[in-house]
């Protein structure tokens, strides 16, 4: 939807083709029971600056789509780093010297290591998982426990022990080593598609351009005249499918060949997602609260967001013990865990949402595809398409007007 909207600004008439009924791929809406949830939680950060300026220019008010805080970090049983409402950098140096649940000694470990980030301007010279940088860097198991393992399995979807220190380093780069908005949290308060593909889709149509919902690709193929997509003629092609599914579109397309190729070899890793409906008094005390000492990683209040009250969401992402679970052991697990901590007693409705492969495993030194192919009318889009950025929505973005501009220079 990024690179439909920048064709179309361009003066170009994009047909979007959508497989699904609904906008958004694996950040969308899905009805369920009678209810409109989300097919997965992802938290948006202040530095994602270019899927804020889309979003506006699409006519969707970031102010009014989320509920944005400073940086809060709270991960039971007693971890707690808030950045305070300071310029940078004494927004980061006064959340680190404030944060709790944390000896000295750990908290000195904790400055430390993010000080030789910051003078290192987040760059290391060769990259390495992000559990090798912490033990070289003497970071205490409490404070990997309590701090960088959730860190790293929510920005990167990837254990600790595999993922990209450089990567993580990126994100913190522009998000606490940016200016001082730019590490704010941004909790959508309306649902996925309604945060962005839906209002492009009305942009993109307003100005000549298509959107088919329900629509797969079954074939692209090159001819003469330029490239036929469902017994279609086109110019130029962007494939925006997610990297286990070019191949669906793309296979015997020479120009994609390096791209298949390097992607066959891929790890994936899944993302958990489990809603409960509890009674209308339950609530967590800030939107998202963190869990160290179990399966669950993080916990979303929807009351607060989505004015559902008693609806929480709670997010296991990458492999990990809970993989081996199936979903009615995993709810029982998990309902366990929130029983322990917040004595809610027994949800009423309950859904579990598992995608398999949500992103690709961000480990050191991956090799990722360019957008750019052979062929200068053939273009890939997604998160997966070589970045500083791990899968995100703001890289997705980033990847669709990258494939956009190619797409304008080639036609």
């Amino acid at each position: 939807m990024a690179a439909a909207v920048a064709l179309v600004d361009a003066g170009l008439t994009p047909t979007v083709f959508e497989a699904g009924p609904v906008l958004g791929g694996r950040a969308r809406r899905i009805d369920i029971d009678g209810r409109q949830i989300d097919n997965g939680q992802h938290l948006l950060i202040g530095a994602y600056t270019e899927l804020l300026a889309l979003m506006c220019q699409v006519g969707v008010d970031p102010a009014a789509a989320f509920l944005r805080t400073p940086l809060d970090l709270r991960v039971l049983p007693d971890f707690h780093l808030r950045c305070a409402r300071l310029p940078a950098p004494l927004h980061l140096a006064a959340g680190l010297l404030g944060v709790r649940g944390l000896s000295w000694p750990e908290r000195w470990a904790l400055i430390r290591a993010v000080r030789i980030a910051q003078t290192a301007k987040w760059q290391l010279a060769a990259d390495l998982p992000v559990g090798a940088w912490l033990a070289a860097q003497r970071q205490p198991t409490s404070l990997v426990e309590s701090f960088w393992r959730p860190l790293t399995v929510a920005a990167l979807n990837t254990p600790l022990e595999t993922a990209s220190t450089q990567v993580l380093f990126n994100v913190l780069r522009d998000s606490l080593g940016g200016a001082r908005p730019a590490s704010d949290l941004l909790f959508p308060i309306l649902d996925f598609s309604a945060l962005f593909p839906d209002a492009a889709a009305t942009y993109i149509q307003a100005r000549g351009g298509q959107v088919q919902l329900g629509a797969t690709v079954r074939g692209v193929t090159k001819t003469e005249a330029g490239w036929l997509v469902n017994d279609a003629q086109f110019d130029g092609v962007v494939c925006a499918l997610p990297p286990h599914r070019l191949d669906m579109a793309l296979a015997g397309v020479a120009a994609a060949e390096p791209a298949l190729t390097l992607l066959a070899a891929w790890d994936f890793q899944p993302i958990v997602t489990i809603y409960l409906q509890y009674a209308d008094h339950v609530a967590l005390p800030q939107p998202m609260v963190g869990l160290a000492d179990g399966l669950s990683q993080w916990v979303f209040d929807r009351g607060h967001t989505h004015a559902t009250p008693g609806l929480i969401a709670v997010v296991l992402s990458a492999r990990g013990a809970h993989s081996s679970l199936n979903q009615n052991e995993l709810t029982a697990a998990v309902v366990k865990e929130l029983q322990q901590h917040f004595s809610w007693g027994t949800p009423s409705w309950t859904r579990v949402i598992s995608e398999k492969r949500a992103t690709f495993a961000c480990t050191p030194n991956l090799s990722r595809p360019a957008n750019a192919t052979s062929d200068p009318s053939l273009w890939l889009a997604g998160d997966y398409t070589a970045s500083d950025y791990p899968a995100t929505l703001e890289g997705a973005v980033r990847s669709g007007l990258a494939a956009a501009r190619g797409i304008i220079a080639a036609i």
